[in-house]
């Protein structure tokens, strides 16, 4: 016997006009949020006396000018940008699963004296700003002789400083079975064997995780090669289009929107591509709400 809604009761189903209403708020707000990236790149298409006095989104012709001088307005081209920056995110990405996941799976499957205290002090470097260790960093990286190199911006990554993939890591793992180290163990695996063909094929989704949000970070990265790189030819493509913009002079804001376009396309794809592998690695490594 189904109960009928009385005089008092408000009906469970959305009436047509609410419907209406709250598509129109999402549109308004995706509309809203989406407007600086839309207007940057139609301001991209725009000669340069356009861009600031015309805030429409419809450009007035899809002019690729700002596209072929942008690319070639530096002293580099900036197929040279993307090379650097596509070299040093692989790098990072390969840096942070391998290190990250042989640190995880010390702390998640294997026991040792100190493990829990050494656990703890991972997980407090998470609270230290990069600024802290900045300093100390640089000054040990001008002494051994890799200042203008990608040497500061790789190399670390494959020595585990990056706790929060530790965390993730370390949530997902102790999610597995421990009776697959068990069973590894009588067939006569160790603690190198158990990781490499049983946990790693396990651990394809926080794995991924990890790969996708380093790579992201690491394109997105301006700071650290700011720090680091001098010569042009070593820039990555953030410092290439902070070099459009001049503090003293005229800044060249139609190459300045088409290049950052171009720089921005990988992330969208790479995104678009992986977003599921992202919620899934998150969802199973214990991070969710």
């Amino acid at each position: 016997m189904s109960a009928e809604a009385g005089p008092g009761q408000v009906g469970s189903e959305p009436t047509i006009v609410g419907v209406i209403a709250r598509h129109v708020l999402l549109i308004a707000g995706s509309v809203l949020m989406l407007y600086p990236l839309l207007w940057m790149l139609a301001s991209s298409f725009k000669p340069e006396a356009g861009i600031f006095s015309n805030l429409s989104l419809i450009p007035p012709s899809l002019n690729p000018k700002n596209y072929i001088d942008g690319w070639n307005a530096l002293e580099v081209s900036f197929s040279r940008f993307y090379w650097n920056s596509f070299l040093i995110a692989i790098l990072v990405v390969i840096g942070n699963v391998m290190s990250c996941s042989l640190t995880a799976y010390a702390f998640a499957r294997l026991r040792f004296r100190g493990r829990n205290i050494l656990f703890a002090l991972m997980m407090m470097t998470l609270m230290l700003p990069y600024h802290v260790t900045l300093i100390p960093q640089y000054v040990l990286f001008l002494n051994i002789g890799w200042i203008d190199t990608i040497l500061p911006l790789v190399v670390p990554k494959f020595l585990a400083v990056d706790a929060f993939f530790i965390f993730l890591m370390v949530q997902f793992f102790r999610g597995l079975p421990r009776e697959l180290d068990e069973a590894a163990k009588i067939d006569g695996c160790g603690p190198w064997r158990i990781y490499w063909m049983i946990i790693l094929p396990l651990s394809k989704p926080v794995l991924a995780t990890a790969a996708i949000f380093s790579f992201l970070w690491t394109w997105n990265d301006f700071f650290g090669p700011l720090i680091y790189l001098n010569d042009i030819s070593r820039y990555t493509v953030p410092l290439a289009l902070r070099a459009f913009v001049d503090s003293t002079g005229t800044s060249a804001w139609g190459q300045l929107f088409a290049m950052s376009t171009l720089a921005i396309a990988p992330i969208f794809l790479f995104f678009l591509l992986f977003q599921r592998l992202i919620i899934r690695g998150v969802a199973m490594s214990g991070l969710k709400g």
